[in-house]
């Protein structure tokens, strides 16, 4: 399945392939590796060929990557896009991706990423709205012990 990251213009600004692990009415995972070069990130370091575990809802202003080390098959964490609803069709899914992110480490410590740029994005008050409302959603959940699926 062909999945597609896009900006506010709808434009694709990344896209990669994944293989459907389940399909509910509102949401589907994926399984996708990582496509890019090693990269230190927070107190992980994303590796090519991580396995990344991907849900996409089409009701939630989210989707949540579980990402396991390609090695050690271990939990790494969670990375959270806040973004539009996705649209999931019968070969492709996107998302339009409103620059916040969360990050949860393993043992539940979360950080907001990227604040700067959403504030670069200029939303209009509305879509701001839907941003943060997204973003206490997760960390409600995350808070839970229980991550979302």
């Amino acid at each position: 399945m062909n999945i597609l990251k896009k900006n506010l213009a709808n434009e694709v600004t990344w896209q990669y392939e994944g293989v459907v692990l389940s399909r509910a009415e509102n949401s589907i995972t994926l399984e996708a590796l990582f496509n890019r070069d090693d990269m230190p990130f927070q107190e992980i370091t994303l590796k090519r060929n991580d396995r990344f575990v991907e849900t996409f809802y089409s009701d939630k202003w989210y989707n949540i990557f579980e990402i396991y080390d390609r090695d050690d098959k271990q939990l790494k964490g969670w990375y959270c896009n806040i973004g539009m609803p996705a649209v999931i069709d019968a070969d492709s899914v996107s998302y339009i991706d409103l620059a916040l992110d969360l990050w949860v480490s393993v043992d539940g410590t979360q950080t907001v990423l990227d604040e700067d740029e959403l504030e670069e994005l200029n939303l209009d008050a509305e879509l701001k709205q839907k941003v943060y409302e997204g973003l206490r959603e997760l960390q409600k959940q995350f808070k839970t012990k229980n991550p979302p699926r």
